[in-house]
Parts: structure tokens; C-alpha cells; sequence
């Protein structure tokens, strides 16, 4: 069981990601008979596994060149860049192997969905991350291209900023009220509120929560 991986982080701009290292002490292609490695490909963001493919020398040499996931398409017993005809392309973020250096873990940013079927992932899953909030994000981004009759969110966007930080001040000012209060219900419901509404605002803004949670991350490392 790997327990341990090194990590070649590929942070530079698309087309000079840092190299991958093979031979000695990198990647060995010598272990399988074709050549081959398999490449697990990750959302650099979401965490998702989004799917599996084979790499060989070639393969490696041009994704580190272009920055877009290449494999070698035993099918097609050819190079494949992901996308090449779809423009679904996997940008990659950074590239580790595995502790029997005969595996590649590719974390990579999807530009459309990654499947041949359309599917955000190649076991049809959805490709957003697992905590709730992130995903009341991608609702909320939705229920602002509704019409404003039907979605309540639509209507709050449609009356501006303004209204949706005075939105939020309500809903805060509610919450310390409950605060005072003994009722664990309506002091749970109106964080809730505020929370929500909050999201509201950070989209308003063209901002989401991770934003926020980076600024927490780096006060939290000094």
C-alpha cells in the first residue's frame, strides 16, 4: 500500500509546468511490458477522480510541454490529448508518483465535462466538492440565471447589491436576537439564513466561500 508520494507540483504557466522526473529515483517505465504507467486524473479543485488513462515516456514529455493531460490511446496506439476534438481539455495543476513509482496522480482543472458520455466524470458523478456549501454555491450561481418570478434568489439580484447587503445586515441582526433567546431552533434557522444570504453576497461580488477560507488558511499559518 503507497503511503507516501513525490510530488512535482506543475504551478508554472500552461506550457512550463515543472518536469516529471523517470529513470532512477522517477517514474519507471521499465516495470510493465508495453511501457505503460497508469494516470489517475484528480479535480485540482473538487477532489473528484476524474478518470484513468496510460501514459508512456512520449506521453509525459508532451503534457509537460503543452500543460494539457496527454495519454497514449492504446486503441489508437497514439498519443491523445484529452480534448484534442472535444476542447474538453485537462489543464494540469500538478503531477505526483507514487510510492512504487510505477503509478501517476494528476491533478488537473477540467475545461468541460471529462467523459466521452458528457458526464462530468467518467463514473457519471458529479464533479463539484462534497461539502454542502460548495454545492448551495453551484445552486445559487444557477438560481441567478432564473427568471426573477420564479427563483427568490433571481429576485435578490435583481434589485442589486444594495439590497442584498442590507439582506444581509437583517439577517444578522435576526440572529443576534435568537442569540439572546433560549430557542435553539429559531437561533439555528436564522444562522442558516444568514449563512445563505451571506453566499448570496460573496457571488454578488464575484467571489465564493473558498475565498474566504484562503484568507483564514493564511491568517491561521502566521
Amino acid at each position: 500500500m503507497a503511503q507516501k508520494s513525490s510530488n512535482r507540483q506543475l504551478n508554472a504557466p500552461l506550457g512550463q509546468p515543472a518536469p516529471v522526473r523517470t529513470g532512477e529515483g522517477g517514474i519507471d517505465f521499465k516495470k510493465y511490458a508495453d511501457g505503460l504507467v497508469p494516470a489517475v486524473v484528480q479535480d485540482y479543485d473538487t477532489y473528484k477522480v476524474l478518470m484513468l488513462g496510460f501514459m508512456n515516456e512520449e506521453a509525459v514529455k508532451k503534457t509537460e510541454e503543452t500543460g494539457k493531460v496527454t495519454f497514449y490511446s492504446r486503441s489508437k496506439k497514439r498519443l491523445w490529448t484529452k480534448g484534442e476534438e472535444s476542447g474538453n481539455f485537462l489543464i494540469v495543476k500538478s503531477v505526483a508518483i507514487d510510492c512504487d513509482k510505477d503509478t501517476l496522480l494528476i491533478k488537473a482543472h477540467p475545461v468541460g465535462p471529462t467523459c466521452h458520455t458528457g458526464a462530468d466524470t467518467c463514473w457519471s458523478e458529479r464533479n463539484h466538492k462534497e461539502d454542502f456549501l460548495y454545492y448551495l454555491e453551484d445552486i445559487i450561481n444557477l438560481r441567478r440565471q432564473a427568471s426573477a418570478e420564479e427563483s427568490y434568489v433571481a429576485k435578490l439580484f435583481s434589485k442589486g447589491i444594495n439590497k442584498i447587503a442590507q439582506k444581509v445586515g437583517e439577517e444578522a441582526v435576526e440572529l443576534v436576537i435568537e442569540a439572546k433567546d433560549s430557542s435553539e431552533e429559531l437561533f439555528l434557522n436564522e444562522g442558516a439564513d444568514l449563512l445563505f444570504h451571506y453566499l448570496i453576497l460573496l457571488n454578488a461580488k464575484g467571489y465564493k466561500l473558498q475565498d474566504v477560507i484562503d484568507v483564514l488558511k493564511k491568517r491561521h499559518s502566521k
